[in-house]
C-alpha cells in the first residue's frame, strides 16, 4: 500500500499535531521534532497497522489502550539497518580511533538510537579483534523496548548474510565474519560474549538526560530524522557525556557543522563522519 503523501492540509497538520501532543502528554514519547516529513509517513503507517480510520481514532486508542502502545512506537521509529553499515566509518574506526581508546584502561561506549542491534555488534565485533572488548562496556540505547529486545537477542536473517559479510570485508575485519556467529534454521545468531558487557536500556534522545561519562559515542543515520532544535538537544548530550579526547561519529550524511556545540569538538575524520571531543561547555564559558 502506498502512504499518504506529507500533510498539507490544515485539518492533518492539526489532528498529526494532537496524535504527537497526546503521545507526548500521556506517555512521555516525544516526537514533536522529528522531521515532519518522516513524522506524516510514520503516523499514518501507525494507524494502518491499528486499522484506524484516521490519527483521530489512533489518538483515542493510545490514550485509553496502553497495550496499543509498542505498536505505534515500533511504526514511529526507525530500525533500518545493516551490520558495518558504511564500511569507510568502521575503517576510520579501526585505523585511525583505536589507537587513542587503547590508551585508557577501561573505556565505555555509548551506541544512541541503536536499533536492533546491528551498530552495536559491528563495534562489538570490532572491539574484540582489537583486543579492547573485555575492557569496554557498552550502553545500548533506544527509546523503542522492542527493538532493544531485538537487539539483546542478536538473532537476523540469514539472507542478510551476504551484505554483512561484504561490509565486514571492507570495514577491514580481521577474519570472517562466521567467527562472530552460528546459523540454524534460516537464522544466525551472534556470539552472546559480545553482548556480555553491555547495557541494554530505553533512553530518549528528545527528554532524557546524560547518564555516564563515555569514550565513544556511536550514533548513526539517527540525527536525520530530527528537526534542527532536536539534533542541537542531541548533540548536547553527547558533548556533555564524552570524555576530553573522547571520540563521535555519526552517519554519512549528519553533521554538527551547524550545531551550538560545533565548538566542543574537532574534525578527526571527516570521511569517516568522526569528530572529538576537545572542551567542556563548561570551559566555553570559562
Amino acid at each position: 500500500m502506498t502512504l499518504a503523501p506529507v500533510a498539507a492540509d490544515p485539518a492533518d497538520v492539526v489532528e498529526l499535531d494532537l496524535f504527537l501532543e497526546a503521545l507526548h502528554r500521556r506517555w512521555h514519547y516525544d516526537f514533536r521534532s522529528y522531521s515532519r516529513a518522516s513524522l506524516v509517513r510514520r503516523a499514518d503507517l501507525a494507524r494502518q497497522r491499528l486499522g484506524c480510520a484516521s490519527l483521530s481514532e489512533l489518538q483515542g486508542r493510545i490514550l485509553r489502550d496502553e497495550s496499543v502502545l509498542p505498536d505505534v512506537i515500533d511504526a514511529m521509529t526507525v530500525q533500518v539497518s545493516e551490520l558495518f553499515r558504511d564500511p569507510t566509518y568502521y575503517l576510520a574506526l579501526r585505523r585511525e580511533v583505536i589507537p587513542h581508546l587503547r590508551t585508557f584502561p577501561s573505556l565505555k561506549v555509548w551506541v544512541a538510537g541503536c536499533a536492533d542491534g546491528e551498530e552495536l555488534y559491528s563495534l562489538a565485533i570490532l572491539f574484540r579483534e582489537e583486543g579492547l572488548l573485555d575492557r569496554t562496556l557498552f550502553y545500548a540505547t533506544d527509546l523503542n523496548r522492542r527493538a532493544l529486545a531485538r537487539a539483546e537477542a542478536g538473532v537476523y536473517p540469514i539472507d542478510r548474510l551476504p551484505v554483512f559479510s561484504q561490509n565486514y570485508q571492507r570495514a577491514g575485519g580481521a577474519g570472517t565474519l562466521a567467527d562472530h556467529y552460528t546459523a540454524a534454521y534460516g537464522r544466525v545468531a551472534f556470539d552472546r560474549r559480545l553482548r556480555e558487557r553491555t547495557v541494554f536500556t530505553e533512553h530518549n534522545l528528545a527528554a532524557d538526560q546524560v547518564f555516564s561519562e563515555v569514550h565513544l559515542v556511536s550514533c548513526r543515520n539517527v540525527l536525520i530524522y530530527f528537526d534542527a532544535s532536536l539534533q542541537d538537544r542531541a548533540l548536547g548530550l553527547f558533548a556533555e557525556g564524552l570524555a576530553r579526547g573522547g571520540f563521535l561519529g555519526l552517519g554519512s550524511h549528519e553533521t554538527l557543522r551547524f550545531s551550538t556545540h560545533a565548538r566542543h569538538f574537532a574534525a578527526f575524520d571527516e570521511p569517516g563522519r568522526i569528530w572529538r571531543r576537545t572542551a567542556s561547555p563548561e570551559d566555553a564559558h570559562a
